[in-house]
């Protein structure tokens, strides 16, 4: 494979197949990514409303028990024995009013330990529909003292701890009710004397949560610290039995708010959010389900990528035959000029960059031609500060000098000579490096002053300006110019960045001067006057 052709038709393909196969793979995974981040946030956003609805239930049911057995314990402070009817009254009252101002109690009560009084039991309303709370017949709790029976955890669990205790769902007997309760208990003296607890039926938490709900199969569920499951919207909890009960699968006891764990083969996403009761709500969805999106996305961008490199392939031949056609005729051109043959000129074909580079190459042809003369000359340069050294001044003066002959018209012209001040001391102090960088210096300054006059550097230390025209006119206001240019110099900290020159400026003088030679030397005399004078005032 040696024809360019061949070689930029490859090139464009190896091109085409790596960037969009590196697009493509990147493409890929930022989408999974976002994809990836956008169902764990709206899964954690879901999780956490409904963690703030459900707390704030909760919350609503703690404040409603609390506020009573607080009001109850303050009036039993200053409560004689034989009124203990007449406590009950007023708890009933404020309980009465407080449970119907809260919303999903199914009871609410407050019951008095058989150990205080057997002749006061306390109350126990439930709500009836279409009735309101009616006044039910309370349990005989001395019928269970010394019993471990779970229909009476919430008695005994808040007398046994002391502290208020939110329940897991219990079967109410008396009701035939699933129920939830949170219950407080009521110290007289310092001694245990009864519980206030509310009930909440548990079909108004099963609600709640079935109201949480993302993509087609996502839901939401009730478990405790154990993993133990409260409410499942896909699962009879109530009736599960240890031998039918599922086992608790791997990851759901983790600490970490994001969950990934498979059940019954289905591997789900979920959040987890601790309720202030103790319970945990986990909203879970398929991992298929979520990945369907951005998986069916990715598929659509590797389909329209593979038909995009074809079509890029066999357009990448099609350019190459037409880019190299142009490039062919001019490297036939190129040939015949490296034989010396500048007359020919190829075809320009097109406006493109190839017919723009054939152009530029007639030119250059063209140019050649034209300034190889000058190219000759360039061996007049400086080799340090890039003017024009001693050997094409003497050219210059020499030409001058004829045309001035040649002419009959009166000559008007000045010859400037710029001596460099202490070359030799930065020379011995820094180097000549730093020497090298203060001649470069000073020739800019004179550079950028004298911009229409040729400038030459004709000794070491020595440059000299040919004025003519608008700079010789303009010699008193340039060489001012110059002198304000070096004196801004002087406050630099490098002693090789500060310019002190020496000038000597020769107006020819047609009387006196014979040749361009006279004035140079006039020049020259000037210049080591004005340098002894400037070593003088130093």
């Amino acid at each position: 494979m040696t024809s360019i052709r061949s070689k930029v038709a490859l090139l464009a393909v190896i091109a085409i197949v790596v960037t969009v196969a590196v697009t493509s793979v990147l493409s890929a995974g930022t989408i999974r990514r976002m994809g990836e981040n956008d169902s764990e946030q709206l899964l954690r956003l879901l999780c956490e409303t409904g963690q703030k609805n459900l707390d704030f239930y909760f919350e609503s049911i703690e404040h409603s028990v609390g506020m009573v057995s607080t009001y109850a314990e303050t009036d039993l402070e200053t409560l004689p024995d034989e009124q203990l009817k007449e406590h009950v009254e007023r708890v009933r009252r404020i309980f009465d009013k407080t449970a119907t101002e809260t919303n999903g109690v199914l009871t609410y009560y407050y019951r008095i330990d058989p150990s205080v009084t057997v002749e006061e039991k306390g109350f126990w309303y439930v709500e009836e529909e279409g009735k309101g709370f009616q006044e039910h017949e309370v349990t005989d709790i001395s019928l269970y003292e010394g019993k471990d029976d779970p229909g009476m955890v919430w008695f005994t669990v808040p007398k046994t701890t002391g502290k208020p205790a939110w329940l897991n769902p219990y079967l109410t007997e008396n009701l035939g009710r699933r129920v939830l309760s949170y219950n407080v208990p009521v110290f007289w003296k310092d001694k245990f004397f009864g519980v206030i607890g509310i009930e909440i039926d548990y079909t108004t938490i099963a609600n709640q949560v079935d109201n949480i709900k993302l993509y087609e199969h996502g839901f939401a569920y009730l478990d405790d610290c154990d993993g133990n499951l409260i409410y499942h919207p896909n699962i009879d909890v109530p009736s599960l039995t240890d031998e039918t009960r599922p086992s608790i699968p791997d990851g759901i006891l983790s600490d970490d708010m994001y969950l990934r764990y498979t059940f019954e083969g289905v591997e789900k996403q979920a959040v987890r959010k601790e309720l202030s009761n103790g319970m945990r709500l986990i909203v879970a969805v398929p991992v298929a389900e979520i990945s369907g999106d951005w998986k069916g996305l990715v598929k659509t961008i590797l389909w329209v990528s593979a038909g995009l490199v074809v079509v890029f392939i066999l357009a990448a031949f099609l350019m190459a035959g037409r880019i190299t056609r142009p490039i062919r005729e001019l490297a036939e051109a190129a040939q015949k000029a490296n034989d010396g043959n500048f007359d020919y000129v190829p075809k320009r074909i097109g406006r493109d960059e190839v017919g723009t580079l054939t152009q530029s190459f007639t030119d250059l042809t063209g140019y050649l031609k034209t300034h190889i003369r000058d190219l000759n000359n360039m061996a007049y340069a400086d080799e340090l500060t890039s003017v024009r050294n001693k050997g094409a001044f003497q050219v210059y003066i020499r030409e001058m000098q004829e045309k001035i002959m040649d002419s009959d018209e009166t000559a008007a012209y000045a010859i400037a000579i710029y001596d460099c001040i202490g070359l030799q001391k930065i020379n011995d102090r820094f180097g000549k490096e730093k020497g090298g960088i203060y001649l470069k210096t000073a020739c800019q300054l004179i550079c950028n002053v004298f911009v229409h006059s040729p400038v030459f550097r004709v000794g070491d230390d020595e440059f000299a300006v040919i004025l003519m025209k608008d700079d010789y006119r303009n010699r008193i206001e340039l060489t001012s110019l110059l002198e304000e240019r070096c004196e801004k110099t002087l406050s630099s900290k490098k002693e090789w960045e500060r310019i002190r020159l020496s000038v000597g400026v020769a107006v020819y003088d047609p009387e006196t001067d014979a040749s361009v030679k006279n004035v140079v030397s006039r020049a020259e005399k000037n210049v080591q006057g004005n340098r002894q004078y400037k070593k003088g005032k130093k």
